[in-house]
């Protein structure tokens, strides 16, 4: 089932990074002028964080399969704690853009931006939560789905980074 989400997911997010290509190529000038306005230090401390995070995530699977659980926990809590950072450069990052007075309704740039990014931030708040869970519920099988789908939202963010961020 796990690997059922993650390919539906690939897909949600692919058909919004397209909805966004499709957007950007209507309004070049306008999307680049609002790409311009983006914190790319954040977004490039939140994908350092997330690959961060992701090695973690692996080190645990690893530590899981040699039959240590102890490690596997702690791995899954640095994973998890490192993850988290994520969330906290987000929200500082939307605060400033809504103190400069962009929303939703700003532009179809910042309607997307806080769509796609938001939708991600809420993937990497269920991952981890997927994260705890396997920390409890820690076999093989648990560690290694979990972290697939973890994988997956560093997956995302990879693609998403650069589409948002940098791509012109």
């Amino acid at each position: 089932m796990m690997w059922l989400l993650i390919a539906a997911e690939l897909l949600v997010f692919g058909a919004a990074l397209l909805g966004y290509a499709g957007s950007r190529a209507l309004d070049p000038v306008g999307f680049a002028a609002a790409q311009d306005g983006l914190d790319r230090l954040a977004g490039t401390i939140n994908t350092a964080v997330l690959l961060t995070s992701g090695l973690f995530a692996a080190l645990a699977t690893e530590a899981r399969r040699r039959g240590e659980r102890g490690r596997t926990r702690l791995l899954l809590t640095i994973a998890a704690l490192i993850g988290s950072i994520f969330l906290v450069v987000k929200a500082h990052e939307y605060a400033v853009e809504i103190a400069a007075g962009n929303g939703l309704d700003t532009s179809t740039f910042h309607t997307l931006y806080f769509l796609i990014t938001g939708f991600h931030a809420v993937h990497v708040i269920f991952g981890i939560v997927i994260l705890g869970i396997v920390m409890i519920f820690d076999d093989l099988e648990h560690v290694e789905t979990g972290t697939a789908f973890w994988h997956m939202v560093d997956l995302v963010w990879v693609v998403v980074f650069p589409t948002l961020y940098l791509l012109r």
